[in-house]
């Protein structure tokens, strides 16, 4: 059977995941059935790995996924870190200040590179729940003690949709931050997308932007869309992103990757 793409790029959260954190029967039977057709599965999240590995592992997972926003590429079958970008602390340091004069103070967490990483989770931070390895700190300082991936942002009062855009107001060139999920607003180094570590990762399997499809649900994964040959939006997505996608399917809690795959597979003629 031929399949019309080389390489299917999946979001996790809210998109390939379901809202318990399980993916469903039909979506692993679907994603089997094109990696059967000859097509590569790239799971592509905002999840640093310390956070993705476990998830990984339960699927059975053993190809290459980017994680932190594009920062890492990670091989879930060997356990192993193959690329990783840091934060430029000093400029991270500055960026907060900046936006902190506009918005007033901010609750932080940060997330430190590497294979076990953890997340450091300043005073007043809501963490969401889940069996994921985060460490509350007193004292925010001990945030910088160590390389970082990215730093999260909270603020008592604005929306996540509000934080996102004073900030990117504030910051200017010095950074990039996204909004990534619901309370999930993150400093990034600039220029680091889902789509710059989706790249190189593609490279690494000989395979293209015009090679691919790609599914998300959130802001972070825009420039995914901007990428990938085909973006498809998941029902429940944020409306920036359904804007730029060429496609929105069912919800995550309704198969959406596996209603665009099994069609794909249908329509595909044999050869």
């Amino acid at each position: 059977m031929n399949f019309p793409y080389k390489l299917v790029a999946t979001d996790l959260d809210g998109t390939l995941l379901r809202d318990d954190h399980t993916v469903s029967p039909r979506t692993r039977e679907a994603l089997a059935a094109v990696t059967a057709a000859g097509a590569a599965h790239i799971v592509v999240t905002g999840r640093a790995v310390p956070w993705t590995k476990h998830i990984l592992d339960d699927l059975g997972y053993d190809g290459l996924a980017v994680c932190g926003q594009g920062a890492q590429v990670y091989h879930a079958g060997e356990h192993r870190l193959l690329t990783s970008l840091t934060l430029d602390r000093r400029l991270a340091g500055v960026a907060l200040a900046k936006i902190e004069a506009e918005v007033g103070p901010l609750a932080l967490a940060a997330s430190r590179d590497g294979l076990d990483g953890e997340v450091l989770v300043g005073p007043g931070y809501r963490v969401q729940e889940g069996p994921l390895p985060a460490l509350l700190v007193d004292d925010v300082a001990e945030m910088w003690t160590a390389p970082l991936n990215k730093i999260y942002i909270q603020h008592p009062e604005l929306s996540d949709d509000a934080l996102t855009e004073a900030a990117r107001q504030a910051v200017g060139g010095l950074v990039d931050v996204v909004m990534a999920g619901p309370g999930v607003v993150e400093i990034l180094p600039l220029g680091l997308s889902k789509a710059t570590g989706l790249s190189l990762a593609a490279r690494r399997l000989g395979l293209k932007a015009a090679d691919t499809v790609a599914f998300g649900d959130m802001p972070n994964d825009i420039p995914m869309f901007g990428w990938a040959r085909h973006g498809v939006a998941m029902a429940n997505a944020h409306e920036e992103l359904k804007a730029v996608a060429d496609e929105v399917t069912a919800s995550n809690e309704h198969d959406g990757i596996a209603l665009v795959l099994e069609n794909l597979l249908r329509t595909t003629p044999r050869l």
